[in-house]
């Protein structure tokens, strides 16, 4: 049985971690793309507004329809969480209710990630100016997820973002390796990190949970379809492992 889960990418950044992690986890996983519209790439609060109104999701929805998707994923943090809680879950539910599937972002799955790992004390290495990353800590907080540490590297856009390599990421990371956290969280799916994810967990001594990561989870999960993969961190590794018996 192959289940899909359809992401609804704004733009363009590192969109290709996602036919990456479609490989790794094998047989039987489809997840299709579709590029939402874009007005201003800008990592700042009215353009990420824009960028997650619903003209242009639901329009990325329609498009997606063709894939007959079992879950749809708006595969975005920061065009999720500066609508705040109540904001992220009504974009979820216009979507849900254009395709009649479970629906979900980056930013809820960022949430249930920690929840299903047992998270509460985290630290953010975001890539976004200080002033938009306050708003994935405000909802990480309706979550029961407390801030330890932000550390905000304030580049600009989201193609500066996926311009970022291996080396960049992984100095990303180890900005806010904050002693009092259980765990490093990168939003921003700009960034390239799917490749890396074991590597940025040993450097860091801890679990490391990235946005392109944690949307496929939250995917599969809402599909009921959890599965272990070795390449994807502690996060795969133990809550697929929970969720299939083993």
């Amino acid at each position: 049985m192959t289940v899909t889960i359809g992401m609804l990418y704004p733009g363009f950044g590192a969109e290709d971690d996602y036919p990456y992690m479609e490989e790794i986890l094998g047989e039987g996983v489809r997840l299709p793309l579709v590029h939402t519209s874009v007005g201003v790439d800008a990592h700042e609060v009215q353009a990420l507004l824009d960028l997650g109104k619903s003209e242009r999701l639901l329009e990325g929805a329609e498009a997606l329809r063709a894939a007959k998707p079992d879950v749809v994923m708006w595969a975005c943090t920061s065009g999720s969480f500066v609508f705040g809680w109540e904001g992220a879950q009504q974009q979820a539910l216009e979507i849900q209710e254009a395709l009649k599937v479970p629906a979900s972002s980056t930013s809820l799955a960022f949430v249930a990630a920690c929840q299903a790992l047992g998270l509460t004390r985290v630290a953010v290495a975001a890539t976004y100016p200080e002033d938009v990353s306050r708003h994935f800590v405000a909802l990480l907080s309706r979550g029961g997820i407390d801030v330890t540490q932000l550390v905000s590297h304030d580049i600009p856009t989201a193609a500066l973002a996926g311009e970022l390599d291996r080396e960049g990421v992984l100095a990303l990371a180890r900005s806010n390796d904050s002693d009092e956290a259980q765990a490093i969280l990168i939003p921003d799916t700009a960034l390239h990190s799917a490749r890396w994810i074991n590597e940025l967990e040993e450097a860091l001594g801890k679990p490391v949970l990235t946005a392109n990561q944690v949307t496929v989870w939250q995917g599969l999960r809402l599909a009921g379809t959890l599965r272990p993969c070795d390449a994807l961190g502690q996060l795969f590794k133990e809550t697929a492992s929970v969720s299939t018996g083993a």
